[in-house]
């Protein structure tokens, strides 16, 4: 048997045979009957046998008896009811899973398609004759999803009516929480911390998960289950956008149009420029500042967008609001932003009691429009504040962003609920530490933290890392933050109010970064050994290290060659790595080429095993000399693909596909 077959059949048996147990936990008996809990005992069972057979290499049998499990589900959701539905969503799940690995092997099994909740979905498509605006009013009638006449799930048509009625207030005339949902290509991003919708994978993606533990929407909306059921079919059928152009705002797509139909009402959306060299305005040292800080609270990080006009981004700033684009390249005076600036058209801005800009303010604006509107295509992708934030960075100290980041710190301690009075700190070469904790748990924490960063000389020069004084404050650009809290729950409670996120129940530590901001949070008290603390410590403060090398490092990267170093000292018997090589052939099993996994494509666990196992390959004898150069081209300023270009000879993505077939 090859390593791949042996690998796919550690997986299946770890998504089947696991079932028995599995199956007490996520069924709770005291809402399910008799005939429920027999129904989903003889598709355990069927799921069971096929985990046996294929393991056992007959692989046309473990078909056949996965088609029997999808038989009984399909019967049992048709007979039960919509508790019994709830309780066989995670096996829908494994079965699909469980039907790709075997047709990796070669053998063809039926089509499973996860039926619709019950009883609800019929009433609710009862009702959506009679009341053809169940949704909100101006909500089309809704389709059964799965019905054979509805040929897939339209965004237009479907799905982007359901999202404007239960999370516009929020999240389209608004971007709570840092996440808009205005266009299609901003629901797709998704928030700072990561991707929402995940093609294909609905169990992995985070916008289902918050609908169904009634996280999202807030407010009051809820959203029904013929409504879930329509998001939930769309993301399994790819996540397909049958609009004109992604970048169209969600409430302006008419329901009534043809797929490739635009609103009649579109205007041009003008183009951001290229810099020629002989501009005298530059736009994220000069302009961008300005915007932040006389916009934010209306058209920046505002919980509801004045006039459609959102300007985080570049694409928000040039797409305009309700009166189309406010920027008209080469017509600086002529552009809608400047005239609302000055007072000519119009309400005067910035509103809300703000003094105007001063007149040199508004000129340097006006100017920047008129030498067309340019930006570094290096920034285009970042947003507003962060162009800012880097403006300030150049020109700061290493001691003025420590201090800065003390700021942040105590304000993220607060903004979690902390006492501030009672927050401990300490100081070592490279970090700045706070904590509701005692004192030597926080000397403790430091030193582990320092060790840890000197492990990451297997992948960053030793000469930098070995730096004390302010050679040590310059590496993160000013002492990097450690956050410690001594329970899980604070840590938890910090994501929530401070990252506005909800944390994988594993997890006890991780790192963000974003120029000022850089620390690492971590779960520690003076309860633990040192060498928990080390274990907790050792990929996030590698990760930051590579993080911030350089801004155009992507996420990926730095998070894959961190749990490298972390596993550098790890032993691992050989049943543990049997179940990585698993793995991660479960992970590659979906992937078709790299540009997939870089536009994040992948649930975050199978991504992180695949960024790691990536970036292990970078250390191979074969591979370290090219490794080596990528490291020293991002020292010297190149951004991320070009540096990776001049160092392993390929694109990322080259790189990527050559692996994935390998892999494979």
């Amino acid at each position: 048997m090859h390593s791949m077959t042996l690998a796919v059949v550690c997986v299946i048996g770890s998504l089947t045979l696991g079932l028995g147990s599995a199956g007490a936990a996520e069924t709770d008996p005291v809402r399910l009957d008799t005939r429920s809990r027999q129904a989903i005992t003889a598709i355990t069972v069927s799921m069971r046998k096929a985990g046996e057979q294929f393991t056992a290499g007959r692989f046309e049998e473990s078909a056949r008896s996965l088609e029997k499990a999808m038989n009984q589900v399909e019967v049992a959701v048709r007979a039960g009811s919509p508790e019994l539905y709830d309780a066989l969503l995670p096996r829908m799940q494994r079965i699909v899973d469980a039907r790709l690995l075997i047709e990796l092997e070669g053998v063809a099994v039926a089509p499973f398609q996860p039926p619709m909740r019950p009883r609800e979905a019929a009433t609710a498509m009862a009702n959506s004759e009679s009341q053809p605006t169940p949704s909100g009013a101006n909500a089309p009638p809704l389709q059964n999803p799965f019905s054979p006449d509805v040929n897939g799930v339209s965004f237009v048509k479907q799905v982007a009516p359901i999202l404007a009625d239960k999370c516009g207030g929020c999240h389209i005339r608004g971007s709570k929480g840092g996440f808009s949902l205005a266009t299609f290509a901003d629901l797709m991003k998704g928030p700072p911390e990561g991707v929402v919708i995940f093609a294909g994978d609905t169990i992995g993606s985070r916008l289902i998960e918050t609908i169904k533990t009634g996280d999202m929407p807030r407010g009051g909306g809820k959203v029904s289950s013929i409504e879930l059921a329509i998001l939930e079919r769309w993301i399994n059928e790819g996540a397909k956008f049958d609009g004109n152009d992604p970048s169209v705002q969600l409430t302006s797509l008419r329901p009534d149009a043809t797929p490739a139909e635009a609103p009649e009402d579109a205007t041009p959306t003008p183009s951001v420029g290229t810099p020629t060299g002989k501009e005298t305005v530059d736009f994220a040292s000069q302009v961008a500042p300005l915007l932040v800080a006389n916009c934010t609270g209306c058209h920046l990080d505002a919980m509801q967008t004045r006039g459609g006009l959102q300007m985080d981004t570049l694409a928000r700033l040039f797409r305009g609001g309700d009166s189309g684009p406010v920027i008209q390249p080469g017509r600086g005076e002529a552009s809608l932003l400047v005239k609302k600036l000055r007072g000519t058209e119009g309400d005067r801005m910035p509103a809300g009691g703000r003094p105007p800009l001063k007149d040199a303010e508004i000129q340097l604006i006006s100017k920047w429009i008129d030498e067309g509107a340019t930006v570094d295509p290096s920034l285009r992708e970042e947003s507003l504040g962060t162009m800012t934030q880097q403006a300030w960075l150049a020109a700061a100290t290493p001691a003025e962003v420590t201090a800065r980041r003390g700021e942040l710190a105590i304000r993220d301690f607060s903004l979690a609920g902390g006492n501030t009075d009672r927050l401990s700190t300490h100081q070592s070469d490279h970090f700045a530490l706070w904590g509701d904790v005692p004192q030597p748990t926080l000397v403790q924490v430091a030193e582990q933290a320092e060790a840890a960063l000197q492990r990451a000389s297997m992948v960053l020069p030793a000469k930098e890392l070995a730096g004390k004084g302010d050679a040590a404050e310059a590496f993160f650009g000013g002492r990097a933050s450690i956050y410690v809290m001594p329970r899980r729950y604070d840590y938890s409670e910090f994501a929530q109010m401070v990252e506005r996120r909800s944390l994988p129940s594993d997890w006890d530590s991780h790192w963000s970064y974003d120029g000022i901001q850089a620390y690492v949070a971590v779960v520690a008290s003076n309860s633990d050994e040192e060498q928990e603390i080390a274990d907790r410590l050792a990929a996030p403060i590698a990760s930051l290290a590579i993080r911030s090398r350089a801004s155009s490092i992507p996420r990926w990267f730095a998070d894959g060659l961190g749990k490298v170093v972390a596993a550098s000292d790890t032993k691992r018997d050989r049943a543990e790595l049997a179940q990585i090589r698993s793995e991660l052939v479960t992970a590659v099993g979906t992937l078709k080429t790299g540009k997939e996994f870089f536009a994040g494509k992948l649930a975050p666990e199978r991504a992180d095993l695949i960024a790691a196992a990536v970036c292990e390959s970078f250390l191979t004898r074969e591979k370290r000399r090219g490794f080596d150069n990528v490291i020293r081209q991002l020292g010297d300023g190149k951004r991320f693909d070009d540096a990776f270009l001049a160092g392993m000879g390929v694109t990322p993505t080259a790189y990527f596909d050559a692996w994935l077939q390998w892999v494979k």
